[in-house]
């Protein structure tokens, strides 16, 4: 996968991730977990040079947070 499309896409969930946490009532447990995937978002949108697998392995502790967040919410 490009550079381009990889910060793309880690754009559009950024922007997601931050509209979720402006328009929702969130207890502090979620927004702990929104602040560390945000934050793992942006530590991954600063690396340059990662293979597929690094970028995959990082991006499935990112979404290890985000299906916390959705079972806390259920």
């Amino acid at each position: 996968m490009s550079r381009k499309t990889r910060l793309q896409n880690i754009d559009g969930l950024l922007n997601a991730l931050t509209i979720a946490m402006n328009q929702c009532s969130l207890s502090e447990n979620d927004v702990n977990l929104l602040n560390d995937a945000v934050a793992k978002l942006n530590r991954l949108r600063t690396k340059k040079g990662l293979t597929d697998k690094q970028y995959k392995s990082d991006v499935s502790d990112i979404v290890v947070l985000l299906i916390r967040f959705f079972n806390l919410m259920l």
